[in-house]
């Protein structure tokens, strides 16, 4: 055996995974496809990585099992992490939402994992292009750039096919399927959401944004909403495009502070104010006057019924959009779905019908919420995964 782990994908979870794994005495190899390691790593959070999610815990999490993630998460946490990168002196801070990002560079954090790499001795190797990948009773063999290399164990860490021009392919879906695996159909997640038929008036918003509450399903996000000229994006509409699915409604409620009963109120007590100038006072102006057209309201409010001002507040609490796709794995940031968590153990991550193949990370059927949470997702899977292997 030339080592006891290989692990394919150099990403989040393949280099933490490897880390743990050596800092154990076990012997790593990592294959990573692309010519440098952690290249979505270096991207993320505006090129200073949102590397962890304070509050992150199961129910940020979208999966076919919503109660795989729990032990992984339970046992390597957001503050273990946060202690990680303390102790290589790398300054952080925390914006919304319980959000942490570097305060210098994302490749601090590839930087950090690189080295605790080096603490375990793990042999990185970049510009790997993987040819057959075989498993028998010698354990598994896996061809790269004309060369073999054999361990008793394997670890996917290919992540998904989001975000192709960084790499990404779905090679994790076609080793799982080799080795009888299910997949979870692999769909594009925290993707922006794009507009036809009626709706494509608001197309011509681009650039406009607005805090709002967007819905898909029983799922509620309260972020900022961002028309652009292909439809709809910006946080609140990153979150719920992870539950949004083809031909459903998303609703949006463009003003989730105003009290019921706010435009009557308001008509009580300035019965001149024109409907649009009302409004614009809450949204931005085309915003404001593009809904207010919509509603087919205009005039003074004193010249409105207020049973047509109750339809309004109604239908600006619940806007519904019909959105005909989302922009594709091309800009989605994650994958949902993917390689069953019925098939793995939830302890260790590995497959259990398949002894000594892991699979971890984005490779799994289990997608967070945008703010941290996927890298969380990252260290504690392949914390798992490390300690088992």
């Amino acid at each position: 055996m030339n080592f006891d782990a290989i692990i394919l994908g150099g990403g989040a979870a393949g280099l933490f995974c490897a880390g743990v794994a050596g800092q154990r005495g076990r012997r790593v190899l990592v294959l990573e496809k692309a010519e440098a390691v952690g290249r979505k790593i270096l991207i993320s959070g505006g090129g200073r990585c949102n590397f962890t999610n304070l509050g992150a815990g199961p129910a940020n999490f979208l999966s076919a099992n919503p109660h795989f993630a729990k032990s992984a998460l339970a046992r390597y946490t957001p503050r273990d992490f946060v202690e990680l990168v303390e102790r290589y002196a790398i300054e952080w801070h925390e914006k919304t939402l319980g959000q942490l990002f570097c305060d210098g560079s994302a490749k601090q954090i590839v930087a950090m994992l690189l080295a605790e790499c080096e603490k375990g001795s793990v042999e990185v190797r970049t510009g790997q292009q993987i040819g057959t990948v075989s498993h028998g009773e010698d354990g598994f063999t896996v061809e790269a750039n004309g060369e073999t290399h054999r361990a008793p164990a394997l670890v996917i860490a290919t992540g998904g096919p989001s975000i192709p021009k960084m790499g990404a392919t779905g090679i994790a879906y076609d080793l799982a399927r080799q080795f009888g695996l299910k997949v979870v159909e692999p769909r594009p997640a925290l993707v922006p959401l794009t507009l036809g038929g009626k709706d494509v008036l608001f197309r011509e918003l681009s650039g406009v944004s607005a805090p709002v509450e967007a819905r898909a399903g029983k799922a509620t996000f309260r972020e900022a909403a961002l028309l652009t000229h292909k439809g709809l994006s910006g946080p609140a509409i990153l979150q719920v495009s992870s539950y949004w699915r083809h031909g459903e409604v998303l609703r949006i409620d463009f003003l989730p502070d105003a009290a019921p009963g706010w435009l009557i109120e308001r008509k009580a007590g300035t019965p001149q104010a024109q409907f649009a100038s009302v409004l614009r006072e809450h949204l931005p102006e085309r915003l404001a006057d593009t809904l207010a057209g919509r509603l087919g309201l205009s005039g003074p409010l004193q010249s409105l019924s207020d049973k047509a001002l109750r339809q309004a507040e109604e239908a600006l609490r619940g806007w519904q959009f019909h959105p005909n796709g989302t922009e594709g794995f091309v800009k989605a940031e994650v994958t949902a779905g993917g390689i069953s968590t019925a098939e793995l153990s939830s302890q260790t991550m590995e497959a259990k019908k398949v002894p000594g193949l892991f699979a971890i990370g984005e490779a799994v059927d289990v997608t967070g919420w945008l703010g941290g949470y996927n890298f969380q997702w990252a260290w504690a899977s392949g914390h798992a995964c490390g300690q088992a292997l």
